[in-house]
């Protein structure tokens, strides 16, 4: 017993030293100790949310990767309509794939994937014209050759702007559509310019060479480039799939769409609603907003357009000249609220 009483007091003495040790110890060291806790928490739980997204990165490759080739496959023997509607349908599935995995896709993957799509849009529609039926020849009366495919207007008696005619080539052969027209307007200054949907729809929209212009697109145009801007307002209606910006300065844009690209442009405010990510590249003084225009019918418009009016990445923009993940690019910014009231009419 008393043995057994000795072994407890020991026991009790041993806890009480380990309390007054603990009370020895100073405080600055247990502070360090729980910062040291703190860290290697928040180090588990980087590695853990970087798994998460390696994850999500690896399902998002084998997914569009499979898809990507059943679609190819489908325009290899695409031989007749039902083939080619099917095909149209999983390009629409992997588009949404694309939207709903922006955020944690890296911007090279976002951009192999953007071009992989286009790719493939523009085979669909290469495939849908040579299915279409051919015209049989037959002896008709002489009348007036029809009006040529591009149509931009330009000021009275003003050359048409040096490339024009190849950037609308380019943007007919970036979707392989031949028979869409371009339309639009060049050469022109300190001007109110107008499409209205029935112009638009669908076509591919080219402003080039146009200087303290306001420019109102209503409607649903299928793509719209913007180039050589200066001091220019331009509004548009839903784009359905691509918007490109090249050389403007000191311009507002206000513009829904799938995607939008701006190259060597300055000072300038984007107004926008877009499904993917922005890329901007040899940018600097941009600033984005949402998109706040509105006019009669655009509830259609964006109906025919395919986009989701509930998805905007309005400020989630990737710079090609800024890697820096952890550190905000000083070439784009988001545009104060108060600077947003704008009366656009």
């Amino acid at each position: 017993m008393e043995s057994g009483s000795c072994s407890a007091a020991a026991v009790g003495n041993g806890d009480m030293r380990s309390q007054r040790d603990l009370s020895l110890v100073p405080e600055r060291l247990q502070r360090r100790e729980q910062e040291r806790q703190l860290e290697v928490e928040r180090r588990k739980q980087r590695q853990q949310s970087q798994k998460v997204e390696e994850e999500k990165s690896d399902f998002f490759a084998a997914a569009f990767s499979r898809e990507r080739a059943a679609v190819e496959k489908l325009l290899e023997g695409g031989e007749s309509a039902e083939r080619l509607e099917e095909a149209a349908a999983r390009l629409q599935g992997l588009q949404k794939l694309l939207n709903d995995s922006v955020l944690f896709l890296a911007a090279y993957e976002l951009r192999q994937g953007q071009e992989a799509l286009a790719r493939l849009q523009a085979a669909l529609a290469e495939r849908r014209r040579e299915l279409q039926p051919k015209k049989r020849f037959a002896f008709k009366s002489r009348r007036r050759d029809p009006a040529p495919a591009t149509q931009v207007d330009a000021a009275p008696g003003a050359p048409m702007a040096e490339g024009i005619l190849a950037s609308a080539s380019s943007m007919k052969g970036e979707r392989g559509f031949g028979s869409v027209w371009v339309c639009g307007f060049s050469n022109l200054e300190s001007q109110v310019l107008e499409k209205i949907a029935e112009e638009l729809h669908q076509r591919d929209v080219l402003l080039t060479e146009l200087s303290n212009c306001t420019i109102r697109l209503y409607g649903n145009p299928n793509t719209l480039r913007l180039t050589r801007a200066r001091n220019c307002t331009v509004l548009s209606g839903p784009v359905s799939t691509s918007v490109f910006l090249e050389d403007c300065s000191d311009c507002v844009l206000v513009v829904a769409c799938q995607q939008l690209r701006i190259h060597t442009t300055k000072d300038t405010r984007i107004f926008l609603q877009v499904t993917s990510r922005a890329i901007i590249e040899d940018c600097n003084g941009i600033q984005f907003a949402p998109y706040t225009w509105s006019y009669p019918g655009i509830d259609k418009d964006f109906e025919g357009s395919g986009l989701d009016r509930s998805k905007n990445n309005w400020n989630d923009v990737d710079d090609f000249n800024w890697l820096a993940r952890d550190v905000a690019s000083p070439n784009w910014s988001i545009l104060p609220e108060e600077q947003r009231m704008i009366q656009w009419d």
